[in-house]
C-alpha cells in the first residue's frame, strides 16, 4: 500500500445528489503517496462541475453547470510539461472505469484472482509495480450516472445518455483538465475498453475538430468500432462467422478439444469463417443436401457443439445460445465477459443464458475494492453509490446513425490521416465473448488506409477474456506493451 502523506480537501460539502446548479462547485480531495517501490505520485480525486455556454433570447446567458463529473487523476510531482497523460475510461453504455483503473492501470490493484482460483470475500487491495503511472499521469473519467458522477439539480441525466451528448461531454472534461494542469504540450494518449473503444475514437475526433486538440494514440482494449459485426438480427449474416474462432476458443478452453494446440484450432476457425462458411450463410435454401450436411459436420468439429442444435439453429445462434448449449451437458453455462468462466444456470433447461457468470465473478470484488480504495486511500468521501455497472443510462441514444450502423471506423480513418503520427494499440482476448477479436479484425481489413497508416497499428493476442487482465500473465503483458507505446511517442517542447 502507498504511504499517504498529504490529505487536502477543496471542498468539504460531500453530498449525497444532486446539488442547487446555483451552488455546485468542483469537489476534491488531494493526497501525496509513495509506493512501495518508491513511485512518488499526487492523487486528485473527486467531481468536476462541467458548464455549458448558453444564450437565451439572442443573449449571452453565462455558464450554467451540467453535471459533475468523477475523475481520479494520478500525477508524477514535480513533472515536466512533457510527460505523457493518459485519459481511461471503460464502457458498457453504464459502466464505470473501475475496471481498467483497478484491474490495469492504476498504482493500486483488486486482489481479484482468476478463473478457477477467484479470491473470497471481502477481497482487498495489491500494489501494482508495473502501473502505466511509471511512465504517464492518469485521468480516470467516469460518464454521467456511472460511478459518483450525476446531472446538477434541475437537469436530464437522459440528455447525456447518447452517443454525440456523451462524447461531448468526454471531450470536455478532457479539454479542461488538461487546459487547468497546462498539459496542453504533453503527449496525450486515450485509453478504453468495450464500447469505450468506440468512445475513445469518437472523442479523439471531437478534440481534434472542436479543439483542435491531437492525440498521440489511442489504447483500445476489446474493441468495437463497428457494431454490426456483433449485434446479431434477421438479415444480417456477418456476426455468425465472426463469432465462430471465438466459439473454436472457449470450447478449447473448456477441454473439447482434446490436446489440440489453441492456434491450430484458431487458425482452422479463422480460415472457415472467413471462406467457406461466409459463403455458405449467404446461400441459404440453396445449398444442397450434400452441402448442408458439410457445414453440420465442420461447424460441429470447430465448435463442438451437438449437430442437432446446429440443424435446427440453420446454423445460426446468437452468443446467449452459444453460452447455454456448449457445457449444457455438464449442467453449466459460459460467461459472455469471459468464456472461460462457467457455473450452473438458474434453469437447466434454458435456450439461452443472459446471466453471465464472469459478471457474477468479479463484481463483487471490484465493488469491495473501490469503495474502500476511494474513501480509505484517497480520501474522497460521498454517500451515493458508486455505479460500477449499471442500467440507469439505459436506453442509451445512437440516434445519430439513424438508419445505419454504429460505426466510428469512419472516424479513425480521417484522424488517421490528418495527424500522420497517430499510433493505435489493440488489445484482444480470445475468451471474449462480448468483442470478438475477429469482428476486430474484419473492420481493421475494410479500413481504407494505406500501408504507412496499417504500420501504426500494434496487436496484442491474450489468452483471457473481455478483461483479458482478469489473467496476470495477460496483464503483465499489456502493461508492458502499454508502458512502451506511450513512451514511444513521447516528445518534449522546445
Amino acid at each position: 500500500m502507498a504511504d499517504e502523506t498529504q490529505d487536502t480537501v477543496n471542498d468539504t460539502s460531500k453530498d449525497s445528489g444532486p446539488v442547487d446548479a446555483k451552488e455546485v462547485s468542483d469537489d476534491f480531495t488531494v493526497r501525496d503517496h509513495t509506493s512501495p517501490s518508491g513511485l512518488k505520485y499526487r492523487t486528485t480525486t473527486g467531481r468536476l462541475v462541467l458548464r455549458r455556454e448558453e444564450t437565451k433570447d439572442g443573449k449571452a446567458d453565462g455558464f450554467k453547470p451540467k453535471a459533475e463529473i468523477f475523475i481520479v487523476a494520478y500525477t508524477q510531482q514535480d513533472a515536466d510539461p512533457g510527460r505523457p497523460v493518459t485519459f481511461a475510461f471503460n464502457g458498457g453504455p453504464g459502466s464505470a472505469s473501475v475496471w481498467l483503473h483497478l484491474g490495469l492501470l492504476g498504482p493500486r490493484l483488486v486482489d481479484s484472482g482468476d478463473v478457477g482460483a477467484m479470491t473470497s470475500a471481502p477481497f482487498g487491495l495489491i500494489d501494482n509495480p508495473d502501473t502505466l503511472l511509471q511512465s504517464s499521469d492518469l485521468v480516470m473519467i467516469d460518464p454521467v450516472n456511472t460511478g459518483f458522477s450525476r446531472v446538477v439539480a434541475g437537469e436530464k441525466a437522459d440528455e447525456f445518455h447518447a452517443f454525440v451528448q456523451d462524447r461531448d461531454l468526454v471531450a470536455e472534461v478532457i479539454r479542461l483538465w488538461t487546459t487547468r494542469n497546462n498539459r496542453w504540450l504533453s503527449p496525450k494518449y486515450l485509453i478504453g475498453e468495450s464500447y469505450g473503444t468506440l468512445r475513445a475514437v469518437a472523442v479523439a475526433g471531437r478534440l481534434f475538430d472542436a479543439y483542435g486538440m491531437a492525440v498521440n494514440g489511442l489504447g483500445l482494449i476489446s474493441t468495437v468500432l463497428n457494431m454490426s459485426t456483433l449485434r446479431f438480427f434477421p438479415g444480417s449474416d456477418l456476426p455468425y462467422a465472426l463469432h465462430l474462432p471465438t466459439y473454436a476458443a472457449i470450447a478449447h478452453y473448456h477441454g473439447r478439444h482434446g490436446d489440440r494446440e489453441l492456434a491450430d484450432v484458431l487458425r482452422e476457425a479463422e480460415d472457415y469463417a472467413a471462406r467457406d462458411f461466409g459463403y455458405a450463410l449467404t446461400q441459404g435454401s440453396r445449398l444442397t443436401s450434400e452441402e448442408h450436411d458439410d457445414v453440420v459436420a465442420r461447424l460441429h468439429a470447430i465448435t463442438t457443439l451437438d449437430e442437432g442444435f446446429i440443424r435446427r439453429t440453420n446454423f445460426r445462434w446468437a452468443y446467449h445460445e452459444f453460452a447455454a448449449e456448449i457445457l449444457r451437458a455438464e449442467g453449466l453455462a459460459v460467461g459472455r465477459i469471459d468464456g472461460r468462466f462457467a457455473a450452473r444456470p438458474d434453469n437447466l433447461q434454458s435456450s439461452d443464458s443472459f446471466d453471465d457468470p464472469s459478471i457474477r465473478a468479479i463484481t463483487g470484488p471490484y465493488s469491495a475494492a473501490m469503495n474502500h480504495y476511494v474513501r480509505a486511500e484517497l480520501g474522497y468521501e460521498n454517500d451515493l453509490p458508486y455505479e460500477i455497472l449499471t442500467a440507469r443510462v439505459q436506453p442509451w441514444s445512437y440516434r445519430t446513425f439513424e438508419g445505419a450502423p454504429v460505426d466510428v471506423s469512419g472516424v479513425l480513418e480521417r484522424l488517421l490521416v490528418h495527424n500522420p503520427n497517430l499510433r493505435v494499440h489493440v488489445d484482444y482476448g480470445y475468451h471474449d465473448g462480448a468483442t470478438p477479436h475477429f469482428a476486430a479484425e474484419y473492420v481493421w481489413a475494410h479500413m481504407d488506409l494505406d500501408d504507412a497508416a496499417r504500420a501504426r497499428f500494434t496487436h496484442h493476442y491474450h489468452e483471457a477474456g473481455h478483461m483479458m487482465y482478469l489473467n496476470p500473465v495477460a496483464r503483465d503483458a499489456q502493461l508492458r506493451a502499454l508502458r512502451a507505446f506511450v513512451t514511444e511517442g513521447r516528445s518534449r517542447p522546445e
